[in-house]
């Protein structure tokens, strides 16, 4: 096995997002650092709710998939095709964007802390104008895996541990995505495979780690050489470690804003159908 070793560290910028919650942003702060097929990866954290309590109101998107996982606090998800899902601590928000949806994203809290990520997940040319689809999954649905006092919670794809492959909630996608919250003890080792030419990253937001013997920053999309393995290891205080893979598609990606095609044409015409009221059509 070849083992994957810390290629580029991305460290995340504070910004605001939406009517103004504050986020870290490490993936698409520029148009130019991404990581096919990944477009964005946000980080929400804060206990004071004047840093989340706007939220993000009615707003359309076109040509990519979006994935929202709360760590910790309560968002409602409403859109134009009549979803409505609530989601609470440990849960996670799969959106397809695809031809066009409008949604809104509305804290359903006060006070108390309000955590998690929101990833954005390109659709290739031939899936953008798909009609637009939602999941709504509750913590039980997802696969948790515990191995020697570390533990995988697997959101997307398929991962072996211990010789036992796992399934995660969210198969079938033409990227491939892996998607894993995982959780180490204190001093704890954990070694997991990845498909070799899947671009990969690593996101440390809770103590430390190391991937192999290379410490990976905190708030920082830790981008990864290719290879078939990752080899991590937590400080003495444990460690929370986002892992993010997935088949790169290789096609051009023209974004503008809520918009992500691949040519400036396909952007006007969304920007067309947006304003004619045909984006959902």
């Amino acid at each position: 096995m070849t083992e994957r070793t810390l290629k580029q560290p991305i460290r995340a910028l504070e910004t605001s997002d939406g009517a103004g919650v504050r986020i870290k942003r490490s993936l698409g702060q520029h148009p130019s650092i991404r990581l096919d097929p990944f477009l964005m990866l946000d980080e929400f954290g804060s206990a004071d709710a004047a840093d989340y309590i706007a939220g993000f109101p009615s707003h359309p998107h076109r040509g990519f998939e979006t994935v929202t996982y709360m760590i910790e606090g309560h968002m409602l998800h409403e859109d134009h095709l009549g979803n409505r899902g609530n989601l609470r601590n440990g849960g996670v928000q799969w959106m397809t964007a695809g031809r066009g949806i409008i949604h809104s994203e509305m804290p359903q809290q006060e006070h108390g802390t309000m955590r998690g990520f929101q990833l954005w997940l390109n659709l290739p040319a031939a899936e953008k104008m798909t009609d637009a689809g939602y999941r709504d999954l509750q913590p039980e649905d997802l696969t948790v895996i515990d191995a020697d006092g570390n533990r995988v919670i697997l959101i997307a794809g398929t991962v072996t541990v211990a010789g036992t492959e796992y399934q995660g909630a969210v198969t079938g996608r033409s990227t491939q995505p892996l998607i894993a919250d995982l959780h180490l003890g204190g001093n704890g080792t954990l070694a997991l495979p990845v498909p070799a030419g899947h671009n990969a990253m690593l996101y440390v937001y809770d103590g430390t780690a190391a991937l192999g013997n290379q410490a990976l920053e905190r708030s920082t999309a830790s981008v990864l050489s290719d290879g078939d393995r990752i080899s991590l290891t937590a400080g003495p205080e444990g460690a929370r470690v986002m892992l993010l893979a997935g088949r790169p598609i290789g096609e051009p990606v023209v974004q503008y804003g809520p918009f992500v095609m691949n040519t400036r044409e396909e952007i006007e015409q969304a920007l067309r159908d947006y304003q004619s009221g045909r984006l959902t059509a």
